[in-house]
């Protein structure tokens, strides 16, 4: 049975893109980031990933410095190699060259042990589908209000 511990959830990815297809990945980490995670000190508010020389990568993940750490504290926002398969880097390559999409991280959590991150291949939403589903959001709110006040 799988261990997992959600530590950040990416929902402004939800609002901003249509997300097509998701892999999980594990993420090339130094230890103070590892450390930093553990606490929760993740922002993937604008972070996204790209595929470059073959490798895919993590860019503009901010993982604040460990607050226990000391002069080799990490870099916040640098580059964090993506793990994955080359058919599946091949398949993203080919998603951002051909197709346009670009690739987002959803999620990111701990599994047995392991910083895995769930990235999904993702197409842009318009102003108008965004309020759809600010629509739908609202509904569904709205329906448990009355759910709840009538019990």
């Amino acid at each position: 049975m799988d261990a997992i511990k959600l530590i950040a959830s990416n929902r402004d990815a939800y609002f901003h893109y249509h997300i097509l297809d998701t892999f999980e990945v594990g993420i090339e980490l130094v230890g103070t980031e590892v450390k930093a995670l553990r606490q929760g000190r993740i922002n993937m508010k604008d972070a996204y990933a790209t595929v470059r020389d073959g490798e895919a990568w993590l860019m503009n993940a901010h993982i604040s410095p460990y607050s226990h750490g000391n002069r080799q504290n990490h870099e916040p926002l640098r580059s964090r190699r993506l793990l994955l398969h080359k058919k599946e880097i091949a398949k993203l390559s080919e998603a951002i060259m051909e197709r346009g999409l670009t690739i987002v991280p959803t999620k990111i959590y701990f599994k047995n042990g392991w910083v895995k991150a769930e990235i999904g291949v993702a197409k842009g939403k318009k102003n108008y589908d965004k309020r759809e589903t600010e629509m739908k959001r609202d509904i569904e709110r709205e329906t448990r209000a009355m759910i709840k006040e009538r019990r």
